[in-house]
């Protein structure tokens, strides 16, 4: 269709229009490119000169703070602290990092064989690595090397948390103690978490710290900075914190903990005190202790030296890594085998001529010249050997071993602690795979006694007399919260050992402790409602000959200490209502009723008093030696909750 003139007058009017609006556009597009190069060359030149030098955008990690560890009563066993130090990063130093400790060590001491260590350490690192020159640095200190960190090419002064221990080696065993992590433990971890890179990050070394690291860690957070080509940290981005790890609640009392290690003073020797019903570990007492703020701030090696050869060996928690012959503690294994089998009942009676003769050889009897006749509770009451000798010949060691699997010994009790020990019940078959030997009856009679191969821990001993004084199955607890929430107690089973027989070995027990002829009389608890039931036990370390007999046994305060015999006792209380159950070993004490027993009942005595025992609970003639006792101690005293304040 042919236009008109008119129309393709106003289509042209409309393309002009649209021209100028298009150029106008141009323009203003133009204008502002050229306004914006000038900023960018005039008034931003220095700034975009300095990130086209190399300025980039770096991702660091912020360590998490690490979860705190309560005890039952909510006081702190394992918390953080403030921790000024100084790293230096090799690549942001541009490799040379011997000029920069040099210009360090004019702020702060530095010594020569300190830099020597540093410069092995930076050439054997990643050259990202961060290395910690210095740490716990004063305030003055931390704040001359930020003043001066311009011209300390790498060098970041920081501000963090490093674990200590307020109750030191009270809980050393239990809490255990961080360190740095090690070449070591990342070749043990399958897919290290980035964080343990960090330096000097603390990582969980033993005890608790260390099997409850996933709870106690935390997640890393992270801060975006921007860096020059020097390295320098030009400004903070952006910043996430971490999460703090959970807050762990055991279930030990610390103010108890503390008396057990006083009572057992510097003696080797190890107290555990569990609840009867429960399963809850009240105190875990392994002496001597050390201090784990040693180790997280990095132990000198005279020290560490020291420990290491200590003959009492305080690094070692004989608590849970200690087995010892249990010696006559074990008794009511083989008493309750006996009962339980059938083969003996409450009037069964042997009688004691002070031995036993099997297959040629003589089995002693404690007392040289017997007991006479005895009846179960007669035989726990005065630790007759000859009758458990009769008793062992005609139960058999698989009963044997089964009921003291049954009791809690010879068995793994799964506790997040470094190295718990199973123990040995040893039977037929354990001798054979061991030693590829058949079981002799003698060693049936030596593993009635508690001697032999029986093996067991003072955990062990404490979950036995914990089971025989409640007929269930108690099991062994240490962690009573994670992050506030109660872990749950698991429902012990019964036993299924009619309680009639339980009552038999309960009777003996209370014998040992308050019968006119009981082992541990002397020791016994005066008041009639805390009233104890306990077991004395004397465990060989080295053979008595024929010929020693003969003449005489030579006395263990006779002897070296490393030559005594080990001194054992476990207890329970009140007799008619049990709520705590407690086990001692004194190694090389000699006696249990003289050296183990006095530890125990006091220790008890302060489980069911909350507190410092009462005098009027002892026998009137050991009250003031237990006041003099009590006097010398530097028992620690917790200060009472602020007002406000509430406890995990």
């Amino acid at each position: 269709m042919k236009r008109s003139p008119q129309d393709m007058q106003d289509g042209s009017r409309r393309v002009g229009r649209r021209g100028l609006l298009l150029g106008g556009i141009q323009l203003g597009v133009v204008t502002t490119l050229a306004l914006r190069l000038r900023s960018m060359q005039l008034d931003h030149a220095e700034e975009y000169r300095l990130l086209s030098d190399g300025n980039s955008i770096k991702i660091r990690l912020l360590p998490p703070a690490r979860g705190l560890i309560h005890d039952r009563n909510g006081l702190v066993l394992a918390g953080n602290e403030q921790n000024y130090r100084v790293t230096l990063t090799r690549e942001e130093a541009g490799g040379e990092v011997e000029p920069v400790l040099r210009r360090l060590s004019r702020l702060i001491p530095i010594s020569e064989d300190r830099i020597a260590e540093l410069l092995a350490e930076f050439a054997r690192r990643s050259a990202i690595t961060p290395i910690v020159l210095a740490d716990r640095l004063s305030w003055e200190q931390f704040s001359s090397i930020a003043v001066n960190a311009p011209s300390l090419a790498g060098v970041t002064p920081e501000s963090g948390l490093s674990r200590a221990y307020p109750r030191r080696g009270d809980l050393a065993h239990v809490v255990g103690y961080v360190g740095p992590v090690s070449d070591y433990d990342l070749s043990r971890i399958e897919d290290p978490d980035p964080v343990l890179m960090l330096p000097e990050f603390q990582l969980g070394k033993v005890g608790v710290e260390a099997k409850m690291e996933h709870v106690l860690r935390g997640r890393a957070g992270a801060r975006r900075v921007e860096v020059n080509s020097a390295g320098r940290e030009m400004r903070e981005l952006s910043r996430q914190e971490g999460e703090q790890g959970e807050t762990l609640q055991l279930t030990v009392d610390a103010r108890l903990q503390n008396y057990a290690a006083q009572r057992m003073g510097q003696e080797s020797a190890a107290a555990v005190v569990i609840e009867v019903q429960t399963g809850d570990l009240v105190a875990m007492c392994s002496s001597p202790s050390f201090d784990p703020n040693k180790f997280v701030r990095g132990i000198s090696s005279a020290d560490y030296r020291m420990l290491m050869n200590h003959d009492h060996r305080p690094l070692a928690d004989k608590t849970v890594q200690g087995v010892y012959p249990p010696g006559s503690t074990f008794k009511m294994v083989t008493l309750l085998a006996g009962l339980d089998s059938g083969l003996i009942n409450g009037g069964t009676r042997f009688y004691c001529p002070g031995h036993t003769e099997v297959g040629g050889r003589r089995f002693h009897c404690w007392r040289r010249g017997g007991h006479g006749t005895m009846d179960p509770v007669e035989s726990l009451e005065q630790s007759c050997d000859v009758f458990y000798y009769e008793l062992a010949q005609r139960v058999g060691i698989d009963r044997i071993a089964a009921m003291a699997r049954r009791l809690g010994i010879g068995v793994h009790h799964d506790l997040p602690m470094s190295a718990v020990a199973d123990g040995i019940a040893p039977d037929r078959a354990w001798k054979k795979a061991r030693y590829d030997q058949d079981w002799q009856i003698g060693d049936s009679l030596n593993a009635s006694i508690g001697q032999g191969f029986v093996l067991a821990s003072p955990l062990q001993l404490a979950v036995m007399t914990a089971r025989v004084a409640s007929g269930r199955a108690i099991a062994p607890r240490l962690v009573r919260a994670i992050g506030g929430v109660p872990e749950p107690a698991p429902e012990a089973d019964t036993l299924g050992i009619d309680d009639n027989l339980l009552r038999i070995a309960r009777t003996g027990m209370d014998g040992v402790m308050n019968g006119p002829r009981g082992t541990a009389r002397r020791s016994r608890i005066a008041r009639e409602d805390w009233r104890m039931a306990g077991k004395t036990g004397t465990s060989q370390v080295r053979n008595i000959t024929a010929a020693e007999r003969a003449r005489g046994v030579i006395r263990n305060d006779q002897l070296p200490w490393n030559r005594r015999d080990h001194a054992l006792f476990v207890c329970y209380a009140p007799v008619a209502a049990p709520r705590y159950a407690v086990s001692v070993v004194v190694e090389h004490g000699g006696g249990g009723s003289t050296a183990a027993a006095p530890i125990a009942r006091d220790i008890l005595l302060f489980a069911l008093e909350g507190g410092l025992p009462p005098l009027d609970a002892v026998p009137s003639d050991q009250r003031a030696e237990m006041a003099a006792r009590h006097d010398a101690m530097d028992l620690y005293t917790p200060e009472p909750p602020k007002p406000g304040r509430t406890r995990a």
